[in-house]
């Protein structure tokens, strides 16, 4: 039990300092981004930079944990924490925007929770550390990787498949080293129902297959028709 709360103890002290660095880093990011910009974020746009963030802090924790990252993604927590607290301080939510909200901060709260556990079953020798690099070393040999598919009909409504889709893309470019900080959620769906409608004009079908794999460690992302 002593060497546990000693564990334990160190886990919360490294990963308190790490915090207090990626949130200095976080907050002079944050000023520098609020001096070049002319106008300040909507509410609605803030909300949805949360989510994104959220997002691929989830992607960047389970590529961490599978060995693929050598360090916790503590920047980008750090930035998703920074947005919270400065939205917790909004006094004119709609109601709507107050509801969004507390459901982006509940899920990032059992994400973060999840993470805490899993850190510190890694720091005591109990967690799949070594079976993540295996597993990660495994699938840096081999030249072809799983593939992700997504069927779409309508890109525009179809918000969980594109969401799917858009992690499998991020996760897939995090392993091979390629940046995804100016991809964001709503630009690639943006980008997914426009070429949707134009596959389905153009080859005259109901739906569109998109899918996303490595092949000689490069990120294949291709679509055709669906019959």
């Amino acid at each position: 039990m002593a060497r546990e709360n000693t564990f334990a103890r160190r886990l919360r002290e490294r990963e308190q300092e790490l915090h207090r660095q990626a949130e200095e880093r976080a907050r002079a990011e944050e000023k520098k981004s609020a001096i070049s910009r002319e106008q300040p974020m909507s509410i609605d746009d803030m909300l949805v930079r949360l989510e994104d963030d959220v997002r691929k802090l989830k992607v960047e924790f389970d590529v961490y944990f599978n060995g693929a990252a050598k360090r916790p993604p503590y920047d980008t927590k750090g930035r998703v924490e920074t947005l919270i607290k400065r939205l917790a301080d909004e006094r004119t939510f709609t109601y709507a925007q107050r509801y969004r909200y507390n459901s982006i901060v509940a899920r990032y709260t059992a994400f973060r929770d999840l993470w805490r556990r899993t850190m510190q079953e890694r720091e005591e020798g109990r967690g799949p550390l070594q079976g993540g690099r295996a597993n990660a070393k495994a699938q840096a040999d081999e030249p072809h990787v799983r593939r992700a598919t997504f069927v779409c009909a309508d890109a525009r409504a179809d918000v969980p498949t594109v969401k799917g889709l858009y992690d499998a893309l991020v996760r897939a470019k995090m392993q091979c080293g390629e940046p995804v900080d100016d991809l964001s959620f709503a630009q690639f769906h943006r980008l997914i129902a426009a070429k949707t409608d134009t596959l389905k004009e153009r080859l005259g079908c109901e739906s569109v297959r998109y899918s996303v794999y490595l092949e000689d460690g490069r990120v294949s992302f291709k679509a055709k028709a669906e019959r």
